[in-house]
């Protein structure tokens, strides 16, 4: 059953009048989480080196390339939350696309192959050895993703 609306001054939800407040409200709700998330970490204190004031341009471009190209920065020291922290949301993301990659590929080998087969069944038993060599093959990829959210959670190396 079908219930119109009758005299209702408020627009129906899914309107295009109400795409843009939706798509505003919905925004704000994803940058407030993003700054509720980045402010729950709190960075180790800084030592007490001194850095010298940069004066020109030059001076600030090879103070950037050292701080890029020392490796010992991105290691946790002391008290530090970040190194561990994007650690586990690396893990998260290796698991994930693994998962995501492998799943999308072995749906597609796996369609590709029952089409051959349907369209000659005298050859379905060489197809089905080489599907399932290519299933095991895509399945490594995930244990090889799995393998490197194990490194990152529970052996990094980025952690002293």
């Amino acid at each position: 059953f079908f219930v119109a609306r009758v005299n209702s001054s408020a627009p129906h939800p899914n309107s295009p009048k109400m795409s843009a407040p939706r798509s505003l409200v919905l925004t704000a709700a994803v940058l407030f989480s993003c700054l509720a998330l980045f402010s729950a970490f709190v960075p180790a204190p800084r030592s007490a080196v001194q850095t010298p004031a940069v004066v020109s341009s030059q001076g600030a471009a090879a103070l950037s390339a050292a701080v890029l190209a020392t490796p010992s920065v991105a290691l946790a020291d002391g008290g530090s939350v970040w190194i561990p922290a994007l650690s586990a949301v690396g893990a998260g993301f290796a698991i994930g696309l693994a998962a995501i990659g492998s799943g999308v590929g072995q749906g597609i080998a796996s369609g590709r192959c029952i089409d051959g087969i349907s369209r000659q069944p005298e050859v379905a038993d060489d197809l089905r050895g080489v599907l399932l060599l290519s299933l095991a093959f895509m399945e490594s990829l995930t244990i090889y993703g799995l393998v490197i959210a194990l490194v990152l959670l529970f052996a990094n190396p980025l952690i002293k």
